[in-house]
């Protein structure tokens, strides 16, 4: 009986580490939302970090966690900061790395808690319209073999915030609302 459930065990985790040598190691997360608001405005407001505090739901998530903003908010070096005991947010910053004014701007996100990873995210504000745009995020990861075996999981739940995000941004815009 033993030997059944130690080479069950065995085959179990051989399965799982042959499924990690063919999964791909990035992963790529993105959101979209159409804000009825002219281009320029909404880059104006997205490129801005600190605004943040006004539609994301991991900054809202902990009404205690302690913010902190180095350099000139919108502008490339720009970090904004977070300390938070909460472990749904935890410690990390994200710097501005790069900005095509009016369009795109990219960021290094940089966690040190509830784990260590250095991962890069950007937005892009498009005009569909005169008084219509769509705000694209996309989050991106690499997590090294056999750590990618968890690349599903971490898509599945950070895909529902940054919707959230992405709808709580439509709002604020739009109403001056958040939920």
């Amino acid at each position: 009986m033993l030997k059944t459930i130690l080479i069950t065990l065995g085959a179990i985790v051989l399965v799982l580490l042959l499924t990690a040598l063919i999964m791909k190691k990035e992963c790529v997360i993105t959101s979209e939302v159409v804000i009825n608001k002219p281009q320029n405005e909404v880059f104006e407001f997205v490129s801005h970090l600190k605004n943040q505090e006004q539609y994301s739901k991991w900054v809202m998530a902990d009404p205690n966690v302690k913010l902190d903003y180095r350099g000139q908010d919108g502008t490339v070096g720009f970090v904004a900061a977070w300390h938070s005991e909460d472990k749904n947010v935890g410690v990390g910053e994200q710097e501005i790395k790069e900005i095509i004014e009016g369009k795109r701007y990219e960021v290094e996100l940089r966690f040190e808690k509830p784990f260590k990873a250095v991962n890069q995210a950007y937005t892009e504000v498009v005009a569909v319209g005169p008084e219509q745009s769509k705000v694209t995020t996309v989050f991106q990861s690499r997590n090294p073999f056999p750590m990618n075996l968890m690349n599903p999981f971490i898509k599945s739940m950070l895909q529902k915030d940054m919707d959230y995000n992405s709808n709580n941004l439509k709002k604020v815009l739009e109403n001056g609302e958040v939920s």
